[in-house]
């Protein structure tokens, strides 16, 4: 991973932890549907402009119900729960939520393919659930009305992601700009029938449309673009690291721009949660798998 790459790294891990703050900041304003109704629409037309500058096509005949399975399991239904449990939690919370993915992917990928769970990723999942009970154990947010559901709704947006990179495993060869493109058409699609049933509590302001905006151009449309240039570039677990570098950015900017406290059990409940996540899915930075070898090489 040269420098560039590293710097791709780190301005995703920061687009994507920002995205926590934008719907703390609107959800509860527009409400969960309105706000990711803009969320994917917004991206959908962004990635709809890029797509034909760079004249890249979807072939909806052929692909249609792939991309209305991706749009729903990776962006409509987890973005409606977090966008839902952003009205009760704070950004810091969901970002560590959210970081338990891959863990739950690891978790799914072993139960699918009928694979005994190994002790190191037993151990793992042991850590995860620990750092998790940990951080909404003692964080103030837990004694708000409903924070229990949106607790669950976080986790399970958090599954739903998962079960989405299982599903993207085993799928058709589509090309990964397509995929994103593709799927942020479905998703803007499944989220038109729930706007009924959560219309928005109140008039958003200019800034409220801001964090939207935002939240579908920069944390959508150009965050995809930025981790598929990754993918292509470094690889798919190199990509991964982002995954790790999220809660921090996450934890961040929720202390500087809400003023969340970040207290003790915040911090510690993290690095559980990344540590648990890193052993289940076997992950080691190809910086300390380099820096082994040698020293492995020259043991013997």
């Amino acid at each position: 991973m040269n420098t560039a790459n590293m710097l791709r790294l780190v301005l995703l891990a920061a687009i994507w932890g920002s995205s926590f703050l934008f719907m703390r900041i609107a959800a509860p304003v527009l409400g969960p549907a309105v706000l990711i109704e803009y969320r994917v629409g917004f991206a959908a037309v962004f990635l709809a402009i890029v797509g034909a500058i760079l004249k890249k096509k979807l072939d909806l005949r052929a692909n249609w119900k792939h991309y209305l399975v991706l749009g729903l399991l990776n962006s409509a239904f987890p973005f409606l729960l977090f966008a839902f449990a952003a009205r009760t939690l704070s950004a810091s919370v969901l970002s560590v939520l959210n970081a338990t993915a891959p863990m739950w992917g690891a978790l799914i990928g072993a139960l699918w393919s009928r694979q005994a769970i190994t002790g190191r990723s037993a151990l793992g999942l042991i850590l995860g659930t620990a750092g998790v009970a940990l951080l909404v154990g003692f964080d103030q947010v837990t004694s708000r009305p409903g924070a229990g559901i949106a607790i669950v709704a976080a986790l399970v947006a958090a599954v739903s992601y998962s079960i989405a990179s299982a599903y993207a495993k085993t799928a058709k060869s589509v090309e990964p700009f397509a995929n994103a493109h593709g799927s942020m058409w479905a998703a803007t699609l499944l989220v038109i029938p729930v706007l009924p049933f959560f219309p928005a509590p109140a008039e958003p302001t200019i800034g409220i449309m801001g964090a939207a905006l935002a939240l579908g151009i920069l944390c959508s449309g150009i965050a995809y673009i930025l981790y598929f240039k990754l993918i292509q570039d470094v690889g798919p677990t190199s990509a991964l690291t982002v995954t790790f570098l999220n809660p921090l950015f996450g934890i961040l900017w929720g202390a500087l721009f809400l003023g969340e406290v970040v207290g003790w059990h915040t911090v510690l409940g993290a690095a559980i949660v990344i540590t648990g996540t890193a052993l289940v899915t076997g992950f080691r930075p190809a910086f300390l798998s380099r820096a082994i070898v040698p020293l492995s090489a020259k043991s013997k």
